[in-house]
């Protein structure tokens, strides 16, 4: 079922990996430290870009790993990950004008991520992005823990984010944006819609079968869907 969009948008929730930056790189070399250390043959490239912004947990199940080898792969990730690899990572071109003129136009923005909240709040400083936020780093929302085997599900993600942002209240029209079919879900599973881009890792036609609103290409096309 598809949501349709407010007039005007008070809240936006935004999608970190693949929405705001591209984070491939880095998560796609720590996965092949990870399978390669536990013996578990290495996808191929494009099997691993379609780990790129799903719950971790769900992307391994699918890729039909026993929790054993799920568990033993997450440790090396988070390993890889903490150690680095999560700052191989750059904002999309044009994301941070979007998030300039969202700011300064009194629309209320949130991350909500699938990333676990303890390493999506340290790339958000680091690259700058919590200025644009209404608390700042703290309006940065992710699940607690992300184990093997673990959907992590997004839609209690999305759901904190807008009762602490007040998304959630009368008067308040939120939107999700997020460029992959969880993101879509989850935000249907609270009654709201979303926007999805194609600039980031989703197959093509994805957004559009998991029932986005609407599809847009590049940042300032989101612009001007948000503010009209």
């Amino acid at each position: 079922m598809t949501i349709s969009l407010p007039d005007r948008p008070t809240h936006v929730l935004l999608d970190l990996d693949g929405t705001l930056t591209d984070s491939a790189p880095g998560i796609m070399a720590c996965l092949r430290t990870a399978f390669t250390e536990t013996g578990i043959p290495v996808p191929d490239d494009a099997h691993l870009r379609r780990f790129v912004g799903p719950p971790l947990g769900l992307s391994l199940a699918r890729t039909g790993l026993t929790d054993a080898q799920a568990e033993a792969v997450v440790t090396v990730y988070r390993r890889e990950l903490e150690g680095g690899g999560m700052y191989d990572n750059t904002v999309f071109d044009g994301v941070t004008d979007l998030l300039t003129t969202l700011r300064d136009a009194g629309t209320t923005l949130v991350v909500a991520t699938a990333k676990p909240q303890p390493l999506a709040r340290p790339i958000v400083r680091h690259f700058a992005l919590d200025q644009y936020l209404a608390d700042g780093v703290d309006s940065v929302f992710g699940p607690a823990l992300e184990g093997a085997g673990q959907h992590a599900g997004k839609e209690k993600v999305v759901a904190r984010a807008l009762a602490a942002s007040g998304g959630d209240q009368a008067g308040a029209a939120a939107v999700m944006v997020g460029d992959r079919e969880h993101d879509v879900h989850a935000a249907a599973a609270n009654g709201i819609p979303t926007i999805g881009v194609t600039w980031g890792y989703g197959e093509p036609g994805e957004l559009e079968r998991a029932g986005a609103a609407v599809v847009v290409g590049s940042p300032a096309e989101l612009r001007e869907v948000l503010l009209g």
